[in-house]
């Protein structure tokens, strides 16, 4: 047995808005969308649709948003479940202070960048929907690879 991707499905309030947040703060592209009917579209659907579940992709990082009424619906064990529950994701990133610049002022920003104690330059932001987004990149310092 071989593991080939792990994809997290994030559960939303509104699939456009989260959608809106990390196409136009993160660059992601929208990859495939469902609406409310289990329409699926390959190309931004129309403003009014509601949509209840999208994959998004960036720089071969994917993520999938679902409406918290579908996603109970797909898997009832979530129904007594917070949106933004206690999880957070860890992405490495090259260029981390420009990754900070584009995104400042945009976002909701829980921890500035700074140096652990392990190496890695890392900032934190909340996302419209409460879920932490952690962002890094390693250090070149004496003693750590």
């Amino acid at each position: 047995m071989q593991l080939t991707r792990l994809t997290p499905t994030l559960m939303v309030q509104n699939v456009s808005r989260s959608i809106d947040f990390y196409k136009n703060v993160f660059g992601f592209t929208m990859r495939m969308a469902v609406d409310e009917n289990k329409k699926p579209f390959v190309r931004d659907p129309p403003s009014e649709t509601m949509l209840i579940y999208a994959q998004l992709e960036r720089d071969g990082v994917e993520i999938m948003l679902q409406q918290r009424k579908s996603m109970v619906e797909d898997l009832p064990v979530f129904s007594g479940c917070d949106i933004g529950a206690s999880v957070s994701f860890y992405i490495v990133v090259e260029d981390l202070a420009r990754l900070f610049e584009q995104v400042q002022g945009k976002v909701d920003c829980i921890r500035k960048p700074e140096t652990t104690w392990y190496g890695m330059r890392e900032f934190y932001i909340r996302d419209p929907d409460g879920y932490i987004l952690g962002f890094a990149e390693m250090q070149k310092t004496k003693g750590i690879p």
